[in-house]
């Protein structure tokens, strides 16, 4: 496996090699990537559901496994 500096300039090389006029994308994409994979506060997620809760954003138990193949 390459060590974190290796990917690290790889992405950099990458990065250099990117048309100034997609940066701006290119930027949006990887803070897209790094909140995707970066997870929220316990405190944060039980902000969140309780918000989601109290505002109605939710599911019903009943359609909960919908659309779900189980064999």
């Amino acid at each position: 496996m390459a060590s974190d500096n290796a990917v690290l300039n790889a992405v950099m090389q990458e990065i250099q090699q990117t048309p100034p006029e997609y940066l701006p994308n290119l930027l949006q994409l990887v803070r897209l990537l790094r909140e995707s994979v970066t997870l929220k506060s316990a405190e944060e997620s039980f902000r969140q559901g309780w918000h989601e809760a109290m505002t109605g954003q939710t599911i019903p138990l009943a359609e909960l496994w919908d659309g779900i193949d189980a064999e």
